[in-house]
């Protein structure tokens, strides 16, 4: 590691907790009806938006009628996702003529499920694939909207703790329509024009043919790509316009664009905990999850970046220069641009993957074994390290739950958190979000590495769901194991090796981002409509105090330990045991000149 790239880490994160308050609080307002800056310009769209849908503002809802709402708007997203991509031979701004032959329907399926539930999975390519319509009235649709419906469920869970003797958690209309308004809306405005000023493409032209040097002909292809860029980012979706998503020079062109986008993806998430703290009345009890929050990130980043710069040590033992200089950055390049660098890379991959948004700017799958478990053990937490925009939180509160059941076994006494006794019902709901999630990621993991079709067809044409690997080994086992992990996380990012567009691995990884997403937020909205009606107890020498280092170091611990506990054997077979096969290497390359092999 070097200096410059550990003083960049420290600025980005110092960033991050600079805006954590200010925009913690404007969101603390917005959610609780109050008046804001931004009142003044988009109260009229807030209020036309109630007119033309018929919403009550005031009129709030049980956790029942909150989820049936939530899951109405989910399945409606769905459906029109869908129906767009087969339908856009038919619809206007498609300059390269894209129709229906290009989203066949499992692969419609599988964007449609990844766009609503917040995942951005993509078994295709973005500019060989889709017209500009349905990437702005689709996609980046329900990269505003799939993000509001997180903020509004994190919200609901909050008021589950800072209410007492309440039936109802919110209206999720209202919610919905206030986080896309006030926070979603004007962020991404500022930032997309941010984007353009940086080189980011924003524009309707068809793709633009040019004669390289070398006297070769190439497509350029461009279209709308700022205004989705910023939402892709802010909303912790991460679906690129382009395949190559943000290492692409069209969507992230200079250093200060991949900053941007780092902000952009961590700001709200960070903000979030201070929400919390402020509705709940204690805002030490948002700066302790903020803690947790960054002590986990400052794990990963920095493992991930040691092991990216120390390189790969069988190149080492073959005379090649890895370790940084003034001349070149040393270390492990590949799948990695040079605009960003090692330190850049690391940092993007890790916050990425911390929260829940997919967008890349270098080739996870070209990561060292222990670089790449990184981003794949950061999406086995649950996607709590920050975590996506509302996912994160609620993510992080179902923690909660389980640390102070933890230290209340530990200590023989009722568990309580922010005044509500932790009981039986509440422990029940997070334990079945946290096995849900295990379940979709092992159970579908181990079928596509031993499943074998009866013959090549409509389910896999290549016969087998091994034989769409590129690698064979524990990598190639890593690269399905990422692939679930990442979909079930409601990630999208991926291991690049293994080929998904399949009907096989479209079906399987569609469930997969469901599970992910409603088999989480429901017991969550469950656990918030049976502490909303409880009654606070005051707190006595006994009670467990949940704001200060002790709560979060059982905290991080128990993130850490569930994760590690419920993974380790699939790791072992994976990432693991590729880093020693390495290592086994650079024994191997140390000992050749000596048997006289290689020299």
């Amino acid at each position: 590691m070097t200096s410059i790239g550990i003083l960049q880490i420290a600025i980005f994160l110092g960033i991050i907790l600079a805006c954590t308050k200010p925009l913690g609080a404007h969101m603390v307002k917005v959610f609780e009806g109050q008046r804001t800056f931004l009142h003044p310009v988009l109260r009229w769209l807030e209020v036309l938006t109630y007119k033309v849908t018929g919403i009550k503002e005031d009129v709030e809802q049980r956790w029942t009628h909150y989820t049936a709402a939530l899951l109405s708007f989910s399945i409606f997203g769905f459906l029109l996702t869908y129906l767009l991509q087969r339908a856009q031979g038919y619809l206007p701004f498609n300059p390269q003529n894209f129709g229906t032959p290009n989203m066949p329907p499992d692969l419609a399926f599988n964007t449609a499920t990844s766009f609503v539930t917040n995942t951005n999975w993509q078994a295709y390519s973005g500019e060989a694939t889709m017209s500009y319509f349905v990437q702005m009235a689709a996609l980046a649709v329900q990269n505003f909207a799939s993000a509001a419906a997180g903020i509004a469920v994190a919200v609901a869970l909050i008021r589950g703790f800072a209410r007492q003797e309440k039936k109802t958690i919110g209206n999720f209309w209202a919610d919905v329509t206030r986080a896309t308004v006030y926070v979603l809306l004007p962020i991404s405005i500022v930032g997309g024009l941010l984007y353009v000023s940086q080189g980011a493409i924003q524009n309707l032209k068809p793709y633009t043919e040019v004669t390289t040097v070398e006297g070769a002909k190439q497509v350029i292809a461009q279209g709308p790509v700022a205004s989705q860029e910023a939402i892709k980012q802010l909303g912790t979706n991460g679906g690129g316009f382009f395949n190559a998503n943000s290492s692409h020079p069209f969507e992230n062109p200079t250093p200060l664009s991949n900053l941007l986008a780092m902000f952009l993806i961590f700001v709200i998430p960070a903000a979030l905990t201070y929400t919390f703290g402020k509705m709940v009345g204690d805002t030490r009890q948002g700066w302790a999850i903020f803690a947790a929050f960054s002590v986990m990130f400052l794990i990963g980043v920095f493992v991930c970046y040691h092991f990216e710069q120390a390189g790969n040590p069988i190149l080492a033992n073959r005379g090649l220069q890895t370790a940084a200089t003034s001349g070149q950055s040393g270390g492990n390049m590949e799948g990695k641009e040079v605009r960003f660098g090692i330190a850049n890379s690391a940092l993007f991959a890790t916050v990425t993957t911390d929260a829940s948004c997919g967008a890349v700017n270098s080739m996870h799958d070209s990561y060292t074994p222990i670089g790449g478990l990184v981003p794949l053990f950061n999406m086995m937490t649950g996607e709590v390290i920050f975590g996506g925009v509302g996912a994160g939180l609620y993510g992080i509160l179902l923690y909660c739950i389980l640390a102070v059941f933890i230290a209340g076994l530990m200590v023989g006494r009722t568990p309580e958190y922010l005044g509500k006794k932790i009981e039986q019902k509440e422990v029940k709901m997070a334990m079945l979000a946290v096995i849900a999630t295990a379940f979709s990621i092992l159970v579908f993991a181990a079928l596509s590495s031993v499943i074998t079709f009866p013959a090549k067809g409509y389910w896999n044409p290549q016969g087998a769901a091994i034989a769409n690997l590129n690698n064979s080994g524990p990598h190639g086992f890593g690269e399905i194991l990422y692939a679930y992990t990442s979909s079930t996380g409601n990630n999208g990012s991926a291991f690049a090796g293994l080929t998904v567009n399949t009907p096989w691995y479209d079906l399987t990884l569609g469930l997969a981002q469901l599970i992910g997403r409603f088999l989480f937020l429901i017991p969550l909205l469950a656990a918030a409509g049976s502490l909303v009606m409880k009654k606070k107890v005051p707190e006595t020498a006994g009670t467990f105090p949940t704001h200060g280092p002790l709560f979060v170091g059982l905290l991080v611990g128990t993130v850490l330990i569930v994760g590690a506990l419920t993974f380790f054997p699939a790791l072992s077979l994976g990432p693991i045991v590729e880093h020693y096969l390495m290592q086994s290497g650079k024994l191997f390359s140390m000992l050749l000149p000596t048997l006289g092999i290689w020299s």
